[in-house]
């Protein structure tokens, strides 16, 4: 597959996948005609924090790059989850990147005009807990005049924190983009009301998505907080009630929402904090479509759509979009997949350069 290598969208394009596993190939825009009256669209408006924060070990004076991975306690800047790497930056492959100086507790590390100070390791030699003294607003204000988005090796051209914002963007509490957001436009959403289909949003603080590390990212995804609105949460039972459907903008939301329908009650309003894998063993409670990225066999995010499809019919996926050339990452393609009908299969793919107007023939769809 082919790396997105920058954030315009392009002629983007959209892998649907039915509860039967019939797979068609749509233009991205086609989302604003899919979807019934009654169902609920759910999208994650965490804004990206700029998370990546470079400069030196105090001990020794050695360049490092430290990027923020996990809250400790959600919103509170004082305290953070972090990798650590040694010299370079993201035009290097993160697997590539070298290590960091040795680290032990108590170390300080001067990063602009913030000192973290390192409060354990967690058994890996990147991997720490970190403390920022000083008051919150003192070190939120050295975040943003000193840190950047965390990048990777497929984007070369540094990126403005902007770039990394999806179009409901609100609090800043994700380390990386809820990047299937970036599907979405207010336009779509728009056109998803006029035809009577709902949107609603949570925000859950998306972590990072490579250490690495392969040990390390097995540990993936960390725990991260969530909140869920009261007007989502009741939205969501009215949906349900009514035999419509929930539509998660991205992992990140299937997380959320999952984790929430698990606990004793079921779904609520309120925070909490998402725990553990979603994969091929996982009981969906609530969500019956996912759209995400293009993602590989092997990653935490594909682990997580293996409970939406099984093995054969992610197997077909993966080929089509490695035959079609769709694009991989943040800023890449799209793949809608329906919760899997059990028993029933019916592949069938659309002939390329087939448009949404043809395939739906102005009638109200289902992906």
């Amino acid at each position: 597959m082919i790396a997105a290598d920058n954030p315009e969208p392009g002629a983007a394009r959209l892998l649907a996948v039915s509860g039967t596993g019939k797979i068609r190939h749509l233009p991205r825009s086609a989302l604003s005609l899919l979807f019934s009256p009654g169902d609920l669209i759910i999208a994650n408006d965490a804004a990206t924090l700029p998370a990546s924060l470079t400069g030196i070990h105090a001990e020794n004076g050695r360049p490092i790059e430290v990027r923020l991975a996990a809250w400790v306690a959600a919103g509170d800047p004082r305290h953070f989850i972090a990798i650590v790497f040694g010299a370079g930056d993201h035009r290097i492959r993160t697997e590539d990147r070298p290590a960091p100086p040795q680290l032990l507790a108590g170390d300080k590390l001067e990063l602009g005009p913030l000192t973290a100070v390192v409060e354990r390791l967690h058994g890996y030699p990147r991997l720490v807990s970190l403390r920022f003294p000083g008051p919150p607003e003192q070190i939120f204000a050295g975040l943003a005049q000193h840190g950047r988005p965390i990048q990777y090796a497929h984007v070369p051209e540094p990126l403005a924190l902007w770039d990394m914002w999806t179009a409901m963007a609100a609090e800043p509490l994700a380390f990386e983009p809820p990047s299937a957001g970036f599907a979405l436009d207010w336009r779509t959403i728009a056109a998803w009301r006029r035809r009577g289909v709902g949107f609603a949003s949570l925000t859950h603080a998306a972590g990072i998505s490579s250490t690495g590390d392969a040990v390390m990212d097995l540990r993936l995804p960390f725990d991260e907080p969530y909140r869920i609105p009261a007007a989502t949460a009741a939205g969501i039972n009215r949906t349900k009630a009514v035999g419509g459907r929930v539509i998660a903008i991205g992992t990140s939301v299937v997380r959320a929402l999952e984790h929430a329908a698990s606990l004793p009650g079921g779904l609520r309003a309120g925070d909490g904090l998402a725990q553990g894998r979603i994969g091929p063993k996982s009981k969906l409670r609530l969500v019956d479509a996912v759209l995400s990225g293009v993602h590989l066999p092997g990653e935490s995010h594909f682990e997580l759509l293996r409970a939406f499809a099984d093995d054969r019919i992610l197997d077909r996926i993966s080929l089509m979009l490695e035959a079609w050339n769709y694009r991989a990452h943040e800023f890449g393609d799209s793949v809608l997949i329906e919760r899997q009908a059990p028993g029933r299969e019916d592949y069938i793919e659309s002939p390329p350069g087939i448009t949404a107007t043809s395939i739906w023939a102005g009638a109200a769809p289902t992906p």
